[in-house]
């Protein structure tokens, strides 16, 4: 054994011990202190490349709500308009049923006449209104429907037909200046509802059909949401537990490897009693 006052390995070696010690426990308090045992990507750069990954999908699907969100509100808007505007029609047929009556007398079909016309401009005025965010599906102005994305990079759709319900159109074919004012025009016009009854119903069942796949949509979308965020956690998040008890460990260590330093610090002190 060589006693000198110029090198002390046992210093040296108690210095590295304690400088890993020390590294290891400020990662562990990082780790507390993050819940995180891959922060950055100096941690584990493949996990951290991953997780990143995948937080820009959760990040996409989160727009992804949003539109499904905005699209079946749309719809809804769209059913409850169309509900309306059948209501009507059964309504308009009643009235115009009972001026088919050729004994009638004037002053009642003049009063089913105007209650006749105050029904059909309803339509108008529900179908005008039936907007959501700006966005109207069963007034023609819509000419594409309602599209809603359906995965994290936008790349995929969901497409709901619009419905034109306005008066004189395809599927209201009663005309917005439709009377009941004689037998001859009040049997035209039951002509028409029927026809437009039927049509509407089957309008309101596509809307319907699209509104549910949308709220199906809707419910996968975050159930992989939430399965993407337990993978990312899986990858990233540190077990505090196990975390917790390793820090005692190091904390136990750090104090172990400051003695010793201190010790080997001493060391070079015993080579003065070779000169008593």
């Amino acid at each position: 054994m060589a006693f000198s006052v110029n090198t002390n390995a046992g210093a040296f070696a108690a210095l590295q011990n304690l400088s890993l010690t020390n590294q290891a426990l400020n990662k562990t308090q990082t780790q507390i202190n993050t819940g995180l045992k891959v922060a950055s990507a100096k941690d584990n750069a493949a996990v951290y490349s991953i997780a990143q990954k995948l937080r820009g999908d959760v990040s996409g699907l989160n727009a992804v709500k949003s539109s499904l969100d905005r699209a079946s509100s749309t719809l809804d808007v769209a059913i409850a308009a169309g509900e309306a505007v059948s209501d009507l029609l059964i309504q308009l047929k009643e009235k115009a049923v009972a001026a088919k009556d050729a004994g009638l007398d004037t002053a009642s079909r003049s009063s089913l006449n105007d209650d006749f016309k105050q029904l059909r401009d309803q339509i108008t005025s529900i179908v005008q209104n039936a907007s959501f965010n700006g966005t109207n599906v069963v007034d023609g102005s819509t000419a594409n429907g309602v599209i809603a994305i359906t995965n994290a990079n936008g790349s995929n759709t969901i497409t709901v037909a619009a419905q034109d319900l306005s008066l004189s159109g395809s599927i209201v074919t009663l005309s917005s200046t439709a009377t009941i004012s004689t037998a001859t025009t009040a049997a035209a016009a039951v002509t028409k509802i029927d026809a437009s009854i039927t049509k509407v119903n089957t309008s309101l069942s596509a809307l319907g059909s699209g509104s549910k796949r949308i709220d199906l949509q809707k419910t996968f979308v975050g159930k992989l949401s939430d399965s993407i965020e337990v993978g990312i956690g899986n990858l990233v998040d540190a077990d505090l537990a196990k975390t917790s008890a390793n820090l005692q460990s190091l904390q136990v260590k750090q104090q172990l490897g400051l003695q010793a330093l201190s010790i080997a610090n001493q060391a070079p002190s015993t080579v003065l009693s070779l000169f008593r």
